[in-house]
C-alpha cells in the first residue's frame, strides 16, 4: 500500500543554501537535502488501484508556472516545538493549486486534509527540543534571507512508512505551463 502526497520540488541551488542552517539545535533531526519540498496535498497510505486513479485525475490539473517565495525560518508547534520550518508565502497560485488538489482527492473519496494549508519547508523535526532552544536558534538565523524558485512542475511522491524525513521517491512528474502556452491553450478552447 503506497503513502502518497504531492509537491512541489525544492531546486538544488536553493536546498543548498536551506542545507547551511543546518546544525546548532539539541533535539533536531535535520532533513537530508534531498528530500526537501513543499507539500500540498497528503494523501496517505491508499491502495493501489486508488492510486492509479490520484495519477490519473492529476494529468488534468491545468495551471501556469509561478513563483513560490519562502519568505522566514519559523518553527511549529507552539509551546511543544516539533519541526523547524522555512515558511512559503501563500501565493494565489500556490493556494489554487493546492485547492484544486483537494477538490480532485475529495472527488475520488480521500477525506479532506484537517490542516489548513501552511506553505512550508521543513528543515528538522524536533524531539524534546525547548521553546527556548527553538527561540534562540531562529533568532541567530535572523538574517536568513527570502528566496523563491520557479515552480514548473508539481511531483506526486510516494514515501514508506517511517518517522518522517524521507526517503521520498518521485512516481509521477505534472507539469505547469508557460505562460505562453496557456494563451494558446486557451486561444484554441
Amino acid at each position: 500500500m503506497p503513502r502518497l502526497f504531492t509537491g512541489l520540488e525544492i531546486p538544488f541551488d536553493l536546498a543548498t543554501d536551506l542545507a547551511l542552517l543546518r546544525g546548532g539545535l539539541s533535539g533536531a533531526r535535520w532533513i537530508d537535502v534531498e528530500n526537501y519540498h513543499l507539500t500540498l496535498r497528503f494523501i496517505g497510505d491508499i491502495d493501489d488501484k486508488t492510486a492509479y486513479d490520484v495519477a490519473a485525475l492529476l494529468e488534468t490539473v491545468r495551471r501556469p508556472a509561478f513563483t513560490v517565495r519562502l519568505e522566514e525560518l519559523g518553527s511549529f508547534g507552539g509551546d511543544r516545538p516539533r519541526a523547524i520550518v522555512a515558511r512559503a508565502k501563500p501565493s494565489q497560485p500556490l493556494v489554487e493549486l493546492q485547492a484544486e488538489q483537494e477538490r480532485l482527492m475529495r472527488r475520488i473519496g480521500i477525506p479532506p486534509e484537517p490542516r489548513k494549508f501552511t506553505p512550508h519547508v521543513t528543515l528538522a523535526r524536533l524531539r524534546g527540543a525547548s521553546t527556548l532552544a527553538v527561540a534562540d536558534y531562529l533568532a541567530m538565523r535572523g538574517g536568513f534571507f527570502s528566496r523563491s524558485f520557479e515552480a514548473e512542475r508539481f511531483v506526486l511522491f510516494s514515501s514508506r512508512d517511517s518517522v518522517g524525513g524521507g526517503p521520498y521517491i518521485v512516481e509521477a512528474a505534472y507539469p505547469l505551463s508557460s505562460g505562453v502556452e496557456e494563451k494558446a491553450r486557451h486561444a484554441r478552447a
